[in-house]
């Protein structure tokens, strides 16, 4: 297939954070093309209103929509909580969200621990989804400004930086209810001491089985493009993410 034939796919994140689950995606589907819309200059969102968050992800969704994508995936827990219904019913294009992996922690047992963006911990979305998984002992705890200091400090993260940031909890499993998250997610396993999982895998798979596809050929005739925001930080960011996995970086 060539690559002007190929299915386009947008994503959109506040900033660097979705750019774990695009790597994911990337993987999966070697011969999709996919553009990445971020907004980091705005970032962090778990502080904004709801409809300061619709104001936003209705703007960059107008510029998603001129490119005519077979899909669309908000890599964002915040905008997934609190817009996803919106963008849905106006956008006439697939749009997948990214959500806690709340399900596979709670079947662990014990205390589960969900760390997310204040408005993601009080989203109807996120307490409907413990409430459904969570087995009644889910626990919704906010991380004010843990995912700004991973977005600014992404290229000198440090273990003490993360964990002055992180509640204190006895856990026994561990849900990270944003993107940003997954970049330090190794520090705050060995902070709690316990499992810890995110959205990312079954984000990508959600992805592929909307698509109808799931290619895993090596050879990748695909187009990765970085608009909105702080671009040129995405793309360095993306490539280093491709590096440490052994995939030549893109253009």
């Amino acid at each position: 297939m060539e690559t002007s034939d190929n299915i386009s796919v947008c994503f959109f994140d506040s900033g660097i954070g979705g750019l774990s689950l695009l790597y994911e995606c990337v993987r999966k589907l070697p011969r999709v093309n996919f553009t990445y819309f971020a907004d980091n200059f705005n970032m962090p969102y778990g502080r904004l209103s709801h409809s300061e968050l619709i104001a936003i992800t209705d703007g960059i969704f107008s510029e998603i929509a001129k490119l005519n994508p077979s899909a669309a995936v908000v890599a964002c827990n915040t905008v997934t909580a609190q817009c996803i219904e919106f963008l849905r019913s106006k956008y006439p294009f697939e749009i997948i969200g990214i959500q806690p992996a709340i399900k596979p922690a709670a079947a662990i047992g014990g205390n589960c621990l969900v760390l997310a963006t204040p408005s993601t911990v009080h989203s109807q979305s996120l307490k409907q989804l413990s409430e459904k998984y969570g087995r009644g002992h889910t626990n919704l705890v906010a991380c004010p400004d843990l995912a700004a200091y991973v977005e600014k400090n992404i290229n000198n993260l440090s273990k003490e930086g993360v964990e002055r940031l992180l509640p204190e909890f006895k856990a026994d499993s561990v849900v990270l209810g944003c993107t940003h998250y997954v970049f330090v997610k190794n520090i705050i396993k060995n902070y709690y001491g316990c499992p810890v999982f995110d959205g990312i895998e079954g984000t990508a798979a959600h992805l592929c089985g909307k698509l109808g596809i799931s290619d895993h050929r090596n050879s990748r005739g695909q187009k990765i493009s970085f608009k909105g925001g702080d671009y040129a930080k995405n793309r360095e960011i993306f490539n280093l993410i491709l590096r440490q996995s052994g995939i030549s970086s893109q253009n």
